[in-house]
């Protein structure tokens, strides 16, 4: 939060992820939210109103560590036989907690999922009346529900990542025993601490769970959208020209590696096929997409399945494509994102787009993994075209 007289005073920092102040997630995020850090990690200075909220950013990144225990005052050089260890098991029940606490319970409770894994009313409802086709929905324009766009960007990025979650709890959960206490750290004291235990095995169901929840909500838009077209909503003749003009667009440009069209007349739905372009390394290539729009489009935004297998860093195993459009509030801007998604053979490394574990270390590993990644990728191409 700035104050009146930002940037003459610094901002208030406040960490929200404490699970109701009972957790501290770093020696320098406290349970009760309050945070500390230098501003350009030098200690005992002082504020200057030069600096911007970039470098807050970038002071509070970098207490995120993969090394956190050091971030303790006067641990910075603890390196005794049992430093190692505490080192070791503070890493340990942070992820534990990070799967737990930041990325599975906000999503449950957007999704309306209690922690044994029923729904609230409100979503059985919900979910009972989009499984009538679009028939009884009165939707209106006038009086929309307020999109939490943040919850639709954990969705998406859920979606992304699941595969990594699984992995990473499946590997955790053969070293760490079920119901084992977590060790207190010596810097850590009575409510200031992040006590618990760890169980693996609950948070994998929860993990799954998830996911079924989150592509049910992706088929429901569906028959949302055919009650939206049926009342004649703008956002469903919205959807419908922007598809007939991206359509006319590809033909004028002659742009052959593309081909679109609506699944069941249906403007929400949007088969998307790819031909791998000439001397490309996906050439002689048919890859097959369907597109989920929201009626709820652009606040929620679309979600995009591949149907064809293909081994690609921009592809998650359950075939979810990771892809960032320059803007969000036109589909013909998705449409070039996807393109680009898979078309980009050198792009940069960038973390928030590792949905492909494999591919990923292939891709951006040593020339000899580079190049299995390529044959890989290439087995795929030639196997979509069978």
């Amino acid at each position: 939060m700035t104050a009146p007289d930002y940037p003459a005073k610094p901002p208030s920092v406040r960490a929200l992820t404490t699970n109701k102040g009972r957790c501290r997630f770093n020696p320098n995020i406290y349970a009760s939210g309050k945070v500390c850090f230098t501003w350009r990690g030098h200690p005992g200075e002082e504020w200057s109103s030069a600096q911007g909220l970039e470098s807050i950013l970038i002071s509070i990144q970098s207490l995120l560590s993969n090394n956190p225990y050091e971030n303790e005052p006067g641990y910075e050089n603890a390196h005794t036989a049992e430093d190692k260890e505490w080192k070791v098991s503070y890493v340990e029940k942070i992820r534990h907690e990070n799967l737990r606490i930041a990325v599975i319970e906000p999503l449950e409770s957007s999704l309306g999922i209690l922690p044994h894994g029923s729904t609230s009313a409100v979503s059985e409802r919900a979910s009972e009346d989009d499984d009538d086709d679009g028939e009884g929905q009165t939707l209106s324009e006038d009086d929309k529900p307020v999109v939490d766009q943040f919850a639709d960007l954990r969705k998406r990025r859920f979606l992304w990542y699941f595969d990594s979650y699984i992995q990473a709890i499946d590997a955790a959960d053969s070293d760490i025993s079920r119901k084992r206490k977590f060790q207190r750290m010596p810097f850590e004291s009575q409510g200031n601490t992040m006590d618990g235990h760890f169980d693996y095995p609950e948070l994998r169901r929860r993990v799954v769970l998830l996911r079924e929840k989150i592509i049910c909500e992706t088929h429901n838009w569906l028959s949302e959208g055919l009650g939206a077209k049926k009342q004649e909503l703008g956002i469903a003749s919205n959807l419908q020209r922007q598809y007939e003009q991206i359509v006319e667009d590809l033909k004028r440009q002659k742009n052959f590696a593309v081909d679109l069209e609506l699944v069941g007349t249906n403007p929400f739905l949007w088969a998307f096929t790819y031909f791998g372009r000439p001397m490309s390394h996906l050439d002689g290539g048919i890859f097959r997409f369907k597109i989920y729009i929201s009626p709820r489009f652009p606040d929620e935004q679309p979600r995009v399945f591949v149907e064809t297998p293909i081994f690609h860093i921009r592809v998650s195993r359950e075939g979810v494509l990771c892809y960032s459009p320059r803007r969000t509030d036109e589909m013909r801007y998705h449409i070039e994102a996807i393109v680009a998604a898979l078309e980009e053979e050198s792009p940069p490394y960038d973390p928030r787009t590792t949905v492909h574990l494999e591919a990923t270390k292939l891709f951006w590993g040593s020339t000899e993994d580079r190049k299995k990644y390529n044959r890989a990728l290439r087995q795929s191409v030639e196997k979509s075209a069978e």
